[in-house]
C-alpha cells in the first residue's frame, strides 16, 4: 500500500513544502493538496517548489475540476511539471465542490468531467485532442514517454460507473469499510463491463488520520473533535446525492446518507478545518467510520482491512493540531507495517 499526504495550501507556502518534505522522508509516495482558488493559495505554483525540494514524491490536486481552468491550461501545467521533474504528477479531478460554489457557480456535470479527462490525458502524453467545436490541438514540446494519469473522485452511482469506465484511478474520500467495499466493487465492475482490466484502476482512499497515545476516552474524544470537520465536508456531496436520488434509494446506500438528516447548512469559510462550527451534526460514529483515529495498532488494523478490499493508496488528510506527529507516527510504525 502506498501513502499520500493531503494538505490545504494555506500560507506560508514554505510550510506546505516543509511538510511534504517531511512526508517523503517518512515513506509517503504522494503529496496532495486541495484546489480552490478563492479559499487557498494556487497549488500548481506550490507543486513546483515541492517537486524541486523532493526527489520521489508525486504531487497533484485532491481534487481539481474542469471549470476553474480551461482544459488545455490544466494539461499544459501538469505536462510542464512532468517535463521539469519527470512524470511526478497525478491529476485528481471531480465536480468542484468548494472551488465552484465559492465562486458562485454550480459544480460541474459528469459529462463535462468526462470530456475534460480525455483532453487532459491526451494532451499530457503528447496526443492531439479536440477542445470543442472541432478545434484540435497538440503540445509540440511533449517528450516521448510523458503521461498525466487522471484519477476521479466519486460517490454516486453514475460517477462510480464513469470512474470505472474512464479514469486511471478512483479517489474515495472516506475510510468506512462497508462503503469502501461497496464503491470499489462498483468501480471495478464498471471497468470490467467496459472491457478494461479492473486492476488497472488505482484505488485511493483519503481520510483524516489522528494517532493517539492510547485509547482513553479523553484521547479519542480530542481526536474526534479534530477530525469531525471531515463528516461535514463529505456531507456536501452526500446532500447533493440525497437531493438527486431521495433520502432512501437503492442507488445510494443508507450507510452514506442517514447521518446528514440534521445538517442545516455549510459555510465554506471553515471548509476542511478542525473546529468547523457547521459540522456539529456529525456523530461520533461517523467520525470513527469515516476516519482513522486511535493508537497505532488501530490504524494498522483498519489499513490492513482497506488493503484487503483492494485499496492501493491511503491518503492522510492532515488538517488538525498534530500534523508533524501524524506524519512521523506513520513513518515510524504504520507505513513499515503495511509494507511487510
Amino acid at each position: 500500500m502506498d501513502f499520500g499526504l493531503v494538505l490545504q495550501t494555506d500560507p506560508p507556502a514554505s510550510r506546505v513544502v516543509s511538510l511534504m518534505q517531511r512526508a517523503e522522508r517518512n515513506g509517503f509516495s504522494h503529496g496532495w493538496t486541495f484546489d480552490s482558488a478563492v479559499l487557498w493559495q494556487e497549488p500548481f505554483v506550490i507543486y513546483s517548489q515541492i517537486l524541486a525540494n523532493t526527489t520521489r514524491l508525486k504531487v497533484g490536486p485532491m481534487v481539481t475540476n474542469p471549470g476553474t481552468r480551461t482544459w488545455e491550461v490544466t494539461a499544459s501545467t501538469f505536462a510542464t511539471l512532468n517535463d521539469m521533474f519527470g512524470n511526478r504528477t497525478v491529476c485528481g479531478i471531480g465536480r468542484g465542490d468548494s472551488a465552484m460554489r465559492v465562486a458562485g457557480r454550480k459544480p460541474n456535470t459528469l459529462a463535462r468531467i468526462s470530456e475534460a479527462m480525455k483532453v487532459i490525458r491526451a494532451l499530457g502524453r503528447g496526443e492531439e485532442a479536440d477542445l470543442g467545436g472541432g478545434t484540435a490541438v497538440r503540445f509540440p514540446w511533449i517528450k516521448p514517454g510523458a503521461e498525466v494519469p487522471v484519477w476521479m473522485a466519486a460517490y454516486g452511482p453514475k460517477a462510480l460507473k464513469m470512474t470505472g469506465e474512464e479514469a486511471d484511478g478512483f479517489i474515495l474520500q472516506l475510510a468506512d469499510l462497508y462503503l469502501t467495499e461497496y464503491m470499489v466493487k462498483a468501480v471495478k465492475d464498471a471497468a470490467a463491463a467496459a472491457g478494461r482490466n479492473p486492476d488497472d484502476v488505482t484505488i485511493c482512499v483519503a481520510a483524516p488520520a489522528y494517532v493517539t497515545a492510547d485509547d482513553s476516552l479523553g484521547a479519542l474524544a480530542h481526536a474526534r473533535e479534530q477530525c469531525r470537520w471531515f463528516g461535514g465536508m463529505v456531507g456536501n456531496h452526500v446532500a447533493d446525492l440525497v437531493g438527486k436520488y431521495g433520502e432512501h434509494s437503492a442507488a445510494v446506500p443508507d450507510e452514506l446518507t442517514d447521518y446528514i438528516k440534521s445538517r442545516e447548512g455549510y459555510d465554506y469559510a471553515h471548509h476542511g478545518r478542525s473546529g468547523n462550527p457547521d459540522t456539529q451534526f456529525v456523530p461520533d460514529e461517523i467520525v470513527d467510520r469515516f476516519c482513522l483515529i486511535g493508537p497505532v495498532a488501530q490504524h494498522i488494523e483498519k489499513l490492513q482491512a482497506l488493503r484487503a478490499l483492494g485499496v492501493d493508496q491511503f491518503a492522510v488528510y492532515d488538517m488538525h493540531d498534530a500534523q508533524e506527529a501524524t506524519i512521523d507516527a506513520y513513518g515510524a510504525e504504520i507505513i513499515p507495517a503495511l509494507h511487510r
